[in-house]
């Protein structure tokens, strides 16, 4: 069976983790490395606050090595699409011809990301694509892979969620307006042990803190009040 050079779009949430392993039990890509952005200024995951530690620890446990795209603490979308394009085109120039991405159901972000890889050169690929998320979130407990809540968004869940481990009676807490996999933003999370793992990845719950964050918008954007979100971060130390 030929197999596709790839890269991952690697979050080190549990999405990411599970397309992971779907890729690789499909025995169809080569997946040279994760690809992942950060902060710069923190040193952390963008969006998902995660130390930079603790994504290194990540690629070590997979024995996958990690790319990352480096981006200011509020990159304008213009600024996020040159760091992207800049990086994917370095991929591409190593031969990857395939990207795998963890998304599930945005319609819209599927086909932002296939029209902006198709001009560099590389074809998406989404493993979890229309998949049930309760089945999803089922499975993946069901595989043995453990993942804990390091982000929430206000609009949707309380601080208590933020610094769970993720387990069956998850389910059952869930309010009714929140998807079981946090698609559409509700939450994030650190995967830290699975059958992709050499080792689980050791970490110590550190404070829980809150932030707001202006809603991303196009650089050309003018007028009009700039809407702002909220959201609880358990800091995790390496």
């Amino acid at each position: 069976m030929q197999q596709h050079t790839s890269y991952i779009n690697w979050s080190g949430g549990k999405d990411s983790a599970l397309c992971l392993y779907k890729a690789l039990q499909s025995k169809q890509y080569n997946i040279r490395c994760l690809l992942t952005s950060v902060n710069a200024a923190h040193n952390r995951i963008s969006m998902h606050g995660v130390r930079r530690q603790l994504l290194e620890a990540q690629s070590a446990a997979l024995n996958i090595p990690l790319q990352t795209i480096e981006l200011p603490e509020q990159p304008g979308m213009a600024q996020y699409e040159e760091a992207m394009q800049q990086k994917v085109a370095e991929l591409n120039l190593a031969g990857c011809t395939h990207a795998l991405f963890g998304d599930i159901f945005l319609e819209d972000l599927k086909l932002y990301r296939e029209s902006k890889l198709k001009a560099a050169g590389i074809e998406c690929v989404f493993p979890l694509w229309k998949t049930d998320t309760t089945a999803l979130l089922k499975e993946f407990l069901s595989l043995g892979f453990k993942t804990i809540i390091v982000c929430v968004n206000e609009q949707y869940l309380d601080k208590s969620f933020c610094g769970r481990i993720i387990d069956e009676s998850f389910l059952d807490d869930l309010p009714v307006n929140v998807d079981p996999c946090g698609e559409n933003g509700e939450f994030h999370t650190y995967c830290f042990d699975g059958p992709i793992y050499s080792n689980a990845i050791p970490f110590t719950k550190g404070e829980t803190v809150y932030r707001k964050y202006a809603a991303p918008k196009n650089d050309d954007d003018a007028g009009g009040a700039e809407k702002e979100y909220g959201f609880y971060f358990c800091d995790l130390l390496a």
